[in-house]
């Protein structure tokens, strides 16, 4: 006969298989078959409320936890609302990797550069304690500790947004808000979510900081819904001295709780409390979104982090390889930079995937290893560029005819930009010099091999020629 335990098992399993059946179609087939269905239930404790979720590997749970937790735990309130917590850990009957070693005195670091690895999975503040609240390493009011203004690489693509958010956790009184910091997955918004309640806390020790996503938000209102704790949860919401919502976007068609968060904004406003607001969209885009609340939600400032151009993805490459202990060659960052360019979680993550992937195995990291062991993100963000495509960008930005790029002129005026469109295919396309050779009037590989070392010899002491070079790579990149 099954006991209360075994049956409490075969009830977690059945909820897992709907759970996961959801997961699967949400995230599709790939990235569920290698990080949500090796997933295990594990001890459930109803005092708490508290679930155990089991991956077999340390860096799994890891990765789960960061980019998942919040999905995880979403569902599963909803398909049990006594659960209270969800906890992804190592499997007990297995033995974790070893960390990896890291530059500042061997304590791993698990924030990528420019984006929170918390993602929006982080709970409120006062809902992490003793034990738990250590082991997700995170500081006050929830805030990542390791996500600060110190740690956010800044270039042109972020640095409004990155200036705006400093002006928000500043001690003087911002010019606007509410702060609307609108980017794409994995550009960096939810970083700066992280450095403003830090900062801000900094500046203001006794201050009270409501940190969460809108999933989050969603969760507690209908908790206090279901509860009738309306009143304490309006009181506890309205005391806060900075509100932080991450992924606003998710907030789309539920009336009451943009109801809510309206009267919430309007309240905060009028006490001259800060309010900032992330999401993957401009607030004018946001379907489903009530006018009043798109109206508050754009009042302040809207603040656009662009997709990162390559000095910024070198930048925040080599800042991440600062923190690792080991080597890694300018050819293997160069390669990493130009070819994972869709958002800065994948590039950090790429160079996380290579660098561990060397030291479990006792290899040497190299432009080799890193093609064959990203295949995956780098199929993913790889954008054909072609001979054709470049022989007609580089003839725009120098005024010339497009022949030229196959004639047998040989006036400067012409065949400078023409190494130059070889030197770029060379750089950008897998083309080899005699096929490139091809494509430019039948000419011999030597005189490839001559042009690209010729403008790689003139990018290190002709500014003009690096910075030509530099627009077209951004042009043809783009």
């Amino acid at each position: 006969m099954a006991t209360e335990e075994d049956q409490e098992a075969v009830n977690l399993a059945a909820d897992w298989a709907d759970i996961s059946q959801g997961l699967r179609k949400d995230l599709g087939q790939q990235v569920h078959s290698q990080w949500i269905k090796p997933i295990q239930p594990g001890s459930y404790c109803k005092e708490t409320g508290t679930l155990d979720l089991y991956l077999p590997t340390e860096f799994s749970a890891n990765w789960v936890a960061d980019r998942f937790a919040d999905r995880l735990s979403l569902a599963w309130k909803i398909a049990r609302p006594d659960v209270r917590h969800v906890r992804v850990l190592v499997n007990p009957g297995r033995r974790p990797l070893p960390e990896l070693r890291l530059g500042n005195g061997g304590v791993p670091s698990r924030a990528p550069a420019n984006d929170s690895v918390m993602g929006a999975s982080t709970p409120l503040g006062s809902a992490i304690e003793g034990e738990a609240f250590a082991s997700l390493g995170q500081g006050t009011a929830g805030i990542d500790a390791s996500q600060t203004f110190t740690s956010f690489v800044t270039g042109t693509a972020n640095v409004l947004a990155c200036n705006a958010a400093q002006r928000m956790a500043a001690t003087e009184t911002p010019q606007f808000s509410p702060l609307y910091l609108k980017a794409a997955t994995g550009q960096g918004k939810t970083h700066l979510l992280h450095a403003i309640g830090h900062a801000y806390l900094h500046n203001h020790p006794r201050a009270r900081i409501f940190y969460c996503s809108a999933e989050r938000f969603m969760v507690e209102f209908v908790q206090a819904l279901r509860q009738n704790q309306m009143i304490e949860f309006k009181a506890r919401l309205r005391g806060f001295d900075l509100l932080l919502v991450d992924d606003i976007q998710f907030i789309i068609g539920k009336a009451s709780a943009q109801e809510e968060l309206l009267y919430t904004i309007d309240a905060l406003l009028a006490e001259g409390k800060r309010l900032v607001f992330a999401a993957d969209r401009a607030p004018q885009a946001l379907d489903g979104v009530e006018p009043r609340l798109l109206s508050r939600l754009s009042m302040g400032l809207v603040a656009d982090i662009q997709p990162a151009d390559i000095e910024l993805r070198r930048s925040i490459l080599e800042s991440r390889l600062s923190r690792f202990a080991i080597d890694v060659p300018a050819d293997v960052i160069e390669f990493l930079a130009r070819t994972i360019n869709r958002n800065v979680r994948e590039l950090v993550g790429g160079l996380n995937k290579l660098i561990a992937y060397a030291q479990l195995t006792g290899q040497q990291v190299s432009l080799q290893l890193a093609e064959e062991q990203l295949t995956d993100i780098l199929s993913a963000n790889r954008r054909r560029i072609t001979i054709d495509e470049i022989q007609r960008t580089v003839c725009q930005f120098y005024r010339i005819d497009r022949q030229e790029m196959s004639s047998k002129r040989r006036a400067r005026a012409v065949v400078r930009p023409r190494q130059v469109a070889m030197y770029l295919a060379k750089v950008l396309t897998p083309r080899s010099y005699p096929e490139i050779g091809r494509k430019f009037g039948g000419r011999d590989h030597s005189t490839v091999i001559h042009a690209v070392r010729l403008i790689e010899e003139l990018r290190t002491r002709d500014a003009d020629m690096d910075g030509d070079v530099r627009s077209l790579l951004r042009q043809l990149e783009s």
